[in-house]
């Protein structure tokens, strides 16, 4: 596979000259791309050299300088004309550079060095005098008619491109969104997790795609038991199942969704204890519980919301809890929500398959005994029940607020809950769709989805992901088939198994981990795209962050309304999280959702309701948002699928950094420090090497290919080893939407103030000061790289 994917241009201000000397092709060393060694690559002049002194003068930065110097070997070179007909020239997109502009003290000069002299006779003199004229005059004579009958490259390739994009995507129509869900959905009752694949590897091949593959795996999956579980009152004997329903009355009228109340990977069996309320369940919450009562082997009755789950379970755990009671509030749901006597599943599972942690469930793994993946009993329960446990009414709005359920610290209950649940191996199959590109086939988007696995529900969301997809699917086939591909390779993905913790992407990723390390370039999720209606919401890496908000504003401009359009990096669900933290790739999602859950505690999408395909229809009954979301990912996915320079922003990530790092915390000043060197380092890089990258005249195959390596691995950086449970290991994503520092470091910080000790604060400092310092490096290594291609042809 290639190495390096086209390269990179010099960088030249408007009116400056720039003398560029031909080299060899075959000077090329022997790691070179395999994908660059054709003929039309042979007959460019890959390297381009040049005498160029500069200077940045800013300040917080030292002065650099690049020597000019020169080839003598002249008579070795080839004299074959630079043509880059086959590179598309990339639009930049508007402000990646805005931030550098604005700089007052951002000033870049060249300067050219003078030509040497030689030492020749009168005739030859006269000679070579004349031919250069004639050569002049006939050079004047074709570039003239070549203006009038060709309009410049430079110009009209990035309005090209633009309209390509748009050509493509103007067949995308919410009526054919609307025939796919609809046929989806009939499948969702079925026992087969394979009925589904097959289905949607059928569409996909009617539509062209290529080469579609369907991966299986055997993996541990924890299952409800054949009976629900219960909650009974020991102190009146009353029964009652999750969603609040007597017991009794169950048995009469069963419902199917009563057995996938559960939490999949819990302990099982039956506990009977004392309930204490612990609210949200963080640090503070358990510091005062822990001054009243005796919280050992005891209930909690725990609000999902606000924190990662799994790590609320871990202080619960760690706490000498023996059972948790798990519910939302209905306060912290949207007015139009009405999910008081709803069940919801939620997965204990961080990731993949729970026998074969850390590598893939393939033929021959060794399997690890794992049915349960914490000690604690945990039940998920409805608003309704937990109402009936405090003796409390289920209207909780008086005067237009809402009450929170609240157990009185004063009174005691003693319940009995029972939690069943079954471990089987069962096979989860990913489909997934290649549509190789033309120019860097070795570098790929990955477009993730999901589908219904049948043994859980997951709402009907799913069949959202995967309409959208194939639309999108559809839309570009039919490009393709008139001759047109895209630069790099576009993979299309269905993942199975992601209600019990993202298992088929997480496999799938631990499979090809070595080949995904190297060619992913950016993974475009597509998870759970309608939540609501109100509210266009968009997550993004700190890199992708100015490409998506560019694409936010522009579908603000059409439309009546124009929301808030802030791009946020934060956790989300899904299949993402295999390639946000584990690969370190950016990674980007556009969601409808209502403004009242953006405001209220994160974290409830952890939750799984059994939403069913009329919800989603009244939602988006024209499926108009099912549109806006297809062809906004999908111009994304086009623009970093096409561009001859990913159009990444690296000084962005460094701002990212030292936003995280803003407010009232101690002992910052060496991390701030290193921020600052690290955001040197990135505005150098930017001016340096991607602002003159996006210039088509100055645009070279190999150097391009060099940086647009160097773009894609930016975040890896910040991948760190030990975080807690539910945490990103990117650190780079923040908790939530208003919170703006480094999580591990929030935690940290939280940890600290109920410990004597600040050992847990020093260790998450050091890890994100590494974090910083790579990063720091990894751009100065790459200015570097730069500089010694540019002295080795000397």
């Amino acid at each position: 596979m290639g190495e390096n994917e086209a390269g990179l241009p010099n960088t030249s201000l408007q009116g400056k000259k720039m003398a560029y000397q031909k080299v060899n092709a075959d000077q090329r060393g022997p790691g070179h791309s395999q994908y660059l060694d054709n003929d039309d690559l042979q007959a460019t002049a890959l390297d381009l050299e040049w005498d160029m002194e500069k200077e940045l003068e800013e300040p917080g930065f030292d002065q650099f300088q690049l020597d000019s110097t020169e080839n003598q070997n002249l008579e070795n070179s080839e004299t074959v004309d630079l043509s880059l007909d086959s590179i598309q020239p990339a639009t930049s997109p508007k402000g990646r550079f805005q931030r550098l502009q604005e700089e007052p003290d951002f000033a870049t000069r060249y300067a050219r060095s003078a030509p040497k002299s030689n030492h020749c006779n009168f005739c030859r003199l006269l000679k070579i005098l004349c031919m250069a004229i004639i050569l002049f005059i006939f050079g004047i004579l074709i570039g003239y008619y070549a203006h009038e009958n060709c309009p410049s490259n430079a110009t009209s390739s990035g309005t090209i491109d633009l309209q390509l994009y748009q050509e493509i995507l103007k067949t995308i129509q919410a009526e054919d969104i609307k025939k796919s869900f609809r046929n989806l959905v009939q499948l969702y009752k079925s026992e087969d997790d394979m009925e589904i694949s097959k289905e949607i590897e059928t569409q996909w091949t009617s539509l062209g795609l290529e080469d579609i593959q369907f991966v299986n795996y055997s993996v541990l999956l924890n299952l409800p038991g054949p009976f629900p579980s219960s909650v009974t009152l020991s102190s009146s004997g009353q029964c009652f199942h999750p969603n609040g329903q007597p017991c009794s009355e169950a048995r009469k009228h069963s419902s199917q969704d009563l057995l996938y109340s559960y939490a999949a990977y819990s302990a099982k069996g039956t506990l009977e204890a004392e309930v204490i309320d612990v609210s949200y369940g963080n640090a503070d919450d358990l510091k005062r519980i822990k001054k009243m009562k005796n919280i050992t082997n005891q209930i909690a009755l725990l609000k999902l919301g606000k924190l990662p789950l799994l790590y609320k379970l871990s202080l619960l755990e760690q706490a000498g809890f023996g059972g948790v009671l798990l519910y939302i509030d209905p306060c912290d749901l949207p007015k139009t929500a009405n999910l008081s006597y709803d069940t919801f599943m939620v997965s204990l599972n961080p990731g993949g398959d729970p026998s074969t942690p850390g590598y893939p469930s393939i033929n021959g793994s060794f399997r690890q005994n794992r049915s349960n993946l914490t000690s604690l009993l945990v039940q998920p329960i409805s608003a309704s029940l937990v109402a009936k446990l405090i003796s409390s009414s289920n209207d909780r709005i008086k005067n237009g607020v809402c009450s929170p359920l609240e157990l009185p610290n004063n009174e005691e209950r003693i319940i009995n809950m029972q939690v069943q649940t079954v471990t089987k191996f069962k096979t989860v199959t990913n489909v997934v769709g290649y549509l190789k590109g033309l120019t860097s086939p070795d570098r790929y988007i990955i477009v993730g989805s999901h589908h219904h696995t049948a043994y859980s529900y997951s709402g009907q969301e799913w069949a959202s992901s995967t309409a959208i997809i194939t639309a999108f699917i559809r839309s570009l086939m039919l490009r393709v088939k008139r001759g047109w591909r895209p630069n790099r390779s576009i993979v299309f993905c269905s993942f199975g198994g992601t209600a019990f913790g993202n298992i088929g992407s997480y496999e799938w990723g631990e499979d090809f981990k070595k080949v995904l390390q190297k060619n992913v370039v950016a993974y475009v999720s597509l998870h759970s795209p309608i939540r609501g209606n109100l509210s266009l919401y968009s997550v993004a890496s700190p890199s992708l962050q100015q490409l998506v908000a560019e694409k936010n504003n522009f579908n603000c401009s059409r439309r009546a309304q124009c929301p808030d359009t802030n791009v946020s990096s934060v956790q989300i669900q899904g299949d993402a999280n295999y390639f946000i933290n584990h690969l370190g790739v950016p990674t980007l999602q556009f969601a409808y959702e209502d403004i009242k859950a953006l405001q209220g505690p994160s974290f409830l999408s952890e939750a799984l309701f059994p939403n069913h395909a009329t919800k989603i229809e009244e939602m988006d009954p024209f499926f108009s948002l099912h549109e806006t979301i297809t062809k906004l990912s999908g111009e994304v996915i086009l623009q970093i699928a096409n561009e001859p320079v990913l159009p990444f922003n690296a000084l962005d990530i460094a701002i990212e950094v030292q936003n995280s790092l803003k407010g009232d915390q101690p002992n910052t000043h060496q991390l701030l420090a290193q921020a600052t060197r690290l955001r040197d380092s990135a505005e150098l890089f930017q001016s340096d090497e991607m602002r003159p990258a996006n210039d088509p005249k100055e645009r070279v195959p190999v150097r391009v290919r060099m940086l647009n390596d160097i773009l894609q691995d930016m975040e890896k950086s910040f991948l760190v080893q030990q975080v807690p449970p539910g945490f990103y290991r990117n650190i780079l994503y923040h908790l939530d939407e208003k919170t703006s520092q480094f999580s591990i470091l929030l935690e940290a910080w939280e940890h600290c103030k109920s410990l004597a000790s600040n050992e847990t604060l020093q260790e998450a400092m050091s890890e994100v000061l590494h974090s910083i310092n790579s990063a720091q490096v990894y751009f100065k290594a790459g200015l570097d790289v730069f500089e010694s291609v540019l002295l080795g042809k000397n």
